[in-house]
């Protein structure tokens, strides 16, 4: 990270003379900068260097503004999906729901928490983030959308079998305003 172009560039600089050293070469074509403020055409030795606005780094995507919404979105995706590859363990009978409730936990919710020390969150993505635990609950419970059972009835039946894992998880991220 560096505070201005300049800083950047010696960086970038230092980067290179430092794999050189390891008999590495950096390959300017594919680097990339992600700056606050949009840079035009930025150049080192002569080269192009791409500008953009969001990457992928360690599996967590880093945006310019700063925007977790898409994030968290996207992790959410990721443990609805890994919900539905345990579907045959929580439809099955034969194991128990505190084993379905550890296997949730180690298998799901570690997916969907990744990062979550970088999100900023808003009540909308609080929202979703609770739907979903309460989805996986539900889930686990085999309670149906039919069964008109409220929120509060599942937490409290799931909270004597277990914490509540999200919530836990997410106290330590700061609310911003909405």
């Amino acid at each position: 990270m560096a505070e201005s172009e300049e800083e950047l560039r010696s960086l970038i600089t230092k980067v290179k003379e430092v794999s050189a050293k390891a008999g590495l070469q950096l390959n300017i074509k594919k680097t990339k900068i992600m700056a606050t403020r949009p840079i035009d055409n930025w150049q080192i030795e002569r080269e192009n260097v791409e500008a953009v606005t969001d990457f992928i780094f360690l599996g967590a995507k880093i945006t310019a503004d700063a925007d977790c919404s898409q994030e968290i979105r996207r992790r959410l995706l990721l443990g609805r999906r890994a919900m539905a590859n345990l579907d045959k363990i929580v439809k099955s009978r034969d194991i128990t729901l505190a084993m379905k409730v550890h296997i949730v936990k180690a298998m799901v919710f570690p997916i969907v928490t990744y990062g979550c020390e970088s999100w900023t969150i808003r009540k909308a993505e609080r929202r979703k983030i609770d739907a979903f635990e309460l989805w996986c609950w539900r889930k686990i419970l085999r309670v149906p959308w039919t069964a008109r059972r409220s929120n509060q009835s599942i937490l409290q039946h799931q909270s004597s079998k277990a914490s509540i894992f999200l919530r836990s998880a997410f106290l330590m991220v700061q609310l911003s305003h909405p």
